[in-house]
């Protein structure tokens, strides 16, 4: 077995593959049904069927959690596979913050617009039991996942499906939302050269936001606004190019005030912050 992994490691090395040891060592933990540190104990093992199969699927750069089925983020091990966007350690980020927006609230309200997975919602849900969460997903393909994944971890999760462009959605949450967050799609257009060769797998319309990465955060943003209550705060994932546009949007809106820009842990504009302005 070890053998096989060094060996695997350095066939994904050869293909680019960023961490080509630990998606060897990670791919035969799954066939074996054990924990990547387990591996060190059962090196004399055989090689477990099927195992250069997923390294050769891995080698073409598909995507390792399409692989394994499941995409780790925080405490939760999500179910993803084609048709829906795989979550990124970047949205950790936004939902740490989010939580952190609802620490002091009681039985806050919360909206995950662009659900996809359910990352956002299922991480305010398991880390918050009195939220109350709702999911907004338009694409059947993805939803086939959101309500895998919010059975598996919060059924009390409301998941609707709808456009989040549409400010009529969610009418009964009109005004009362605590929070919104947000992962849409934010890639430029312009940019898809640079993406890694894993996101060809991702659905197109899930990672990319038109031209400039805007055509969903734009028209969104109206959405964002009738739902939340004055205070309200939001938080909307975008593209590392694109802070200042989210900002100028947010601003030029004139319904949001208190706009910040976070980053991420490598320095790079990852998400926007804003609060309902009171507009009475």
């Amino acid at each position: 077995m070890t053998v096989a992994v060094r060996d695997a490691a350095a066939v994904l090395a050869a293909s680019g593959v960023e961490t080509p040891l630990v998606d060897a060592q990670l791919i035969a933990a799954h066939l074996l049904g054990c924990g990547r540190m387990d591996l060190f104990l059962r090196g004399d093992d055989p090689v477990p069927d099927g195992f250069d199969d997923l390294v050769a699927r891995r080698a073409r750069r598909e995507p390792l959690q399409y692989l394994t089925g499941t995409a780790p983020v925080g405490a939760l091990d999500l179910a993803v596979g084609p048709g829906v966007f795989i979550p990124r350690p970047e949205t950790e980020l936004l939902a740490e913050w989010g939580t952190g927006v609802l620490a002091d609230l009681s039985r806050p309200v919360v909206v995950d617009l662009c659900a996809g997975s359910g990352t956002l919602a299922l991480s305010v849900a398991t880390s918050i039991p009195d939220a109350e969460v709702t999911a907004v997903e338009i694409d059947p393909a993805a939803l086939r996942w959101t309500r895998r994944n919010i059975a598996t971890y919060a059924p009390r999760v409301q998941l609707v499906e709808g456009d989040v462009t549409d400010p009529d959605i969610l009418p009964d949450l009109h005004g009362r939302v605590d929070l919104v967050l947000s992962n849409p799609p934010y890639v430029p257009e312009n940019g898809a050269g640079t993406v890694p060769p894993e996101v060809e797998h991702d659905p197109h319309h899930a990672v990319f936001g038109g031209a400039d990465g805007m055509s969903v955060i734009v028209p969104m943003l109206d959405t964002v606004h009738v739902l939340l209550r004055t205070g309200g705060r939001c938080g909307i994932e975008h593209d590392d190019s694109t802070g200042g546009t989210v900002r100028d949007a947010l601003a030029g809106h004139g319904g949001f005030g208190d706009i910040r820009t976070h980053r991420d842990l490598a320095g790079r504009e990852r998400f926007t912050t804003a609060g309902r302005l009171d507009q009475s």
